[in-house]
């Protein structure tokens, strides 16, 4: 493969060398643009006052509002309760081919207890302040040896007595160690720790962790003398100098050159006596198969003296840091926190405090205007309780304070209105516990509003502390566990989510809900009981599993046996039946009644043309031709007619009736059929 120019090394220089020309660009280009604005941050964040926070010359006061810590610790502690608020804080889920989920188990409570001894949580939550404050929470993770003890009992004198004793074990555990930003350095081009070609922490650290290192084969044993005072590493800027020993180690963790690292590892290996001089360096080979750079871990005490240089012996090849920004800037490693939202807000409001309490004190204590000719030679011309000034006159004419008249109401209203402002752009509710006032709406929907907003805006957070810090952790800490200790951990392929709550505020959002839904419902409702579950569950109860286990016990009674099921079973079965035969029987009479309708009906349409033949019959029967029995004709015509008609009226009155009849069964027998089914 080509190397350019700036890539190809000279054969003099070493890999300590080499790191650190990278640590310390990095860290001029992190001084340049973070230093002193992180340092602020902080300061606003303790509450310290310091001198360039003086906005004009006469100002005396040195007071700072609370309203950004505030801010800090309301957000944080938002954060804190939506991941550890349940308990477990996480969660691993096997592959989808996997069957056997007892070993998911098993590591998932392993780790719980694991995380539970190394104080995990109290780390995440330092990490978490760091964001808040700069912006980005870093965390470095780390393997310790330690020896666990146990209390353990063993049989002697045969077995007659029972000697009492401890059992110590040696195990490799798993910390996270919380890392300042000052300590921190990454590629500036980066904007994660993946895409940089390297980061390094560079810290100061107690000189006998260093020799016990040494002396454990970690590190090499070389001397590394002392390290002189440097204000831009201690964790409190304020602090003094301190004189104890300490060592500055720079631990980088990415690529280097290999035949650096080569060079390196030979150097390691060397004795204190032994020259590094000797060892021959050679020029990286041009292979395509082989990467010019390589995965490594370096360690450098006091900017010259290497200590440890290997390749990455992990076997996910991961950097063991991990780190997450409060909010996301586009283009940027570092992220915007609370303290960068809030601070032009709070600047203003510190400025209105200080100019409130400077007019105060002339107000209170205002300036005197005092005759020197008409005091006694030697008085001191001061105002105090209590003292007795001695006057060469009327002291109202010798005395003469400046009244500078009261300070302004207003100014409070600017300082509560400032004050808004801190929370609007940072999110976080005020102490007072009110919502509403964020917007100016103090109505159930106003405060509605406001949590809403509030919850996307944590959510945001919750879900970059998720994806870029928990999750990686979890998977690095399972990893190194099945890599250092596979008796405790079997290796497997595991995947891995975490679960978590909304946090108090939205916890109590969504019981608000859950009880005006519970409001709406009936008691004898399905969803009834799992509406009480999930209101429980979301309270922050202290007996809030023996609730939830009643609960579910009490449901569990309420239900049917599998005896009762299946009767019941039979019970509906047998009405089943029943309303069949029911249905099938009104049927059937609802068909006879129909037949019996229309034969009704067709005898009704054929009456008219036997009417007409037997008026026929009745007319021409016997009769002949002549005067007379014309006449007699028209006789039997008419009394004809007459019975023709009485008898289609008749027929119609039954044909009425009949029709009459068959909607009363019809609509019996629709009736019947309808209560039968309900």
């Amino acid at each position: 493969m080509d190397y350019g120019d700036n890539d190809v090394l000279s054969s003099d220089e070493h890999l300590e060398n080499w790191v650190m020309a990278k640590c310390d660009s990095w860290r001029d280009h992190y001084e340049s643009n973070y230093a002193e604005r992180f340092e602020e941050f902080y300061r606003l964040w303790r509450g310290i006052w310091a001198a360039e926070d003086m906005e004009r010359k006469s100002e005396r006061s040195r007071i700072i509002s609370p309203a950004l810590q505030q801010a800090v610790e309301s957000s944080v502690a938002e954060i804190e309760e939506a991941t550890f608020g349940r308990g477990k804080y996480f969660d691993i889920t096997d592959e989808l081919g996997d069957a056997e989920s007892q070993d998911v188990v098993y590591l998932r409570q392993k780790l719980h207890e694991d995380f539970e001894k190394t104080q995990i949580r109290k780390q995440v939550g330092e990490c978490l302040i760091n964001s808040a404050v700069f912006g980005t929470g870093v965390a470095e993770v780390v393997l310790e040896e330690v020896k666990e003890m146990a209390p353990a009992t063993q049989p002697i004198m045969d077995g007659q007595l029972q000697a009492v004793g401890v059992n110590v074990t040696d195990r490799t555990v798993v910390k996270l160690r919380p890392v300042m930003p000052q300590n921190f350095l990454i590629d500036p081009v980066a904007t994660t720790i993946q895409d940089a070609v390297g980061v390094a922490v560079d810290e100061f650290v107690p000189r006998h962790k260093v020799q016990q290192l040494q002396e454990e084969g970690v590190y090499r044993d070389v001397y590394v003398g002392q390290a002189a005072s440097d204000y831009d590493l201690e964790p409190d800027q304020d602090l003094t100098s301190y004189d104890e020993d300490k060592v500055r180690l720079t631990k980088y963790y990415g690529l280097v050159p290999r035949y650096l690292l080569e060079i390196g590892e030979k150097e390691a290996m060397l004795d204190d006596d032994e020259d590094i001089a000797d060892i021959e360096v050679e020029e990286p080979e041009k292979d395509e198969d082989a990467s010019y750079y390589v995965e490594a871990i370096v360690v450098v005490a006091n900017g010259g003296i290497l200590l440890k240089a290997e390749a990455n012996p992990y076997m996910m090849q991961d950097r063991p840091v991990v780190a997450f920004p409060w909010d996301v800037v586009p283009g940027r490693f570092w992220g915007r926190g609370v303290c960068e939202k809030g601070y032009n807000s709070q600047k203003a409001l510190d400025t209105e405090l200080r100019a409130r309490i400077d007019a105060l004190a002339l107000t209170v204590h205002p300036m005197m205007a005092m005759d020197a000719t008409r005091l006694p030679r030697g008085s001191r011309p001061e105002v105090r309780p209590g003292k007795i000034i001695l006057t060469n006159g009327d002291p109202k004419t010798v005395l003469n304070p400046f009244n500078f008249g009261q300070v302004s109401q207003i100014t409070f209203a600017q300082a509560a209105e400032l004050q808004k402002m801190v929370q609007m752009s940072t999110g976080a509710i005020d102490s007072a516990g009110i919502p509403g006032s964020i917007n100016g709406d103090a109505t159930a929907a106003g405060i509605s509003m406001s949590l809403g907003a509030i919850i996307k805006r944590h959510k945001r957070t919750l879900i970059n502390f998720q994806q870029s810090f928990l999750i990686p952790f979890v998977k690095m800490a399972a990893c190194r566990y099945m890599q250092f200790d596979p008796e405790n951990y079997p290796v497997k392929d595991y995947k891995f989510n975490t679960t978590s709550t909304l946090g108090i505020i939205a916890r109590e959002y969504e019981v608000t809900q859950l009880v005006q839904l519970l409001q709406t419902m009936p008691a004898e409702s399905p969803l009834y009981n799992t509406l009480i579950q999930s209101i429980i569950d979301n309270m922050n109860l202290s007996n809030r599993e023996e609730l939830m286990a009643k609960l579910q016990q009490a449901e569990q009674a309420s239900q049917p046996t599998p005896e009762q099921q299946e009767m019941q079973q039979a019970v509906a079965q047998a009405q089943m039946e029943f309303q069949q035969s029911q249905t099938a029987a009104l049927s059937g009479q609802a068909v006879e009644s129909q037949a019996r309708a229309q034969k009704i009906a067709t005898e009704t349409q054929l009456l008219p043309e036997e009417l007409e033949i037997d008026r026929i019959k009745a007319v021409t029967t016997n009769l002949q031709a002549g005067t007379k029995d014309d006449k007699e004709f028209e006789r039997r015509l008419k009394i004809a007619d007459v019975a023709l008609k009485e008898k289609d009226l008749s027929i119609k009155e039954k044909n009425i009736k009949a029709q009459s009849r068959q909607q009363e069964q019809s609509a019996q027998t629709e009736q019947q059929l309808l209560n039968r089914l309900s």
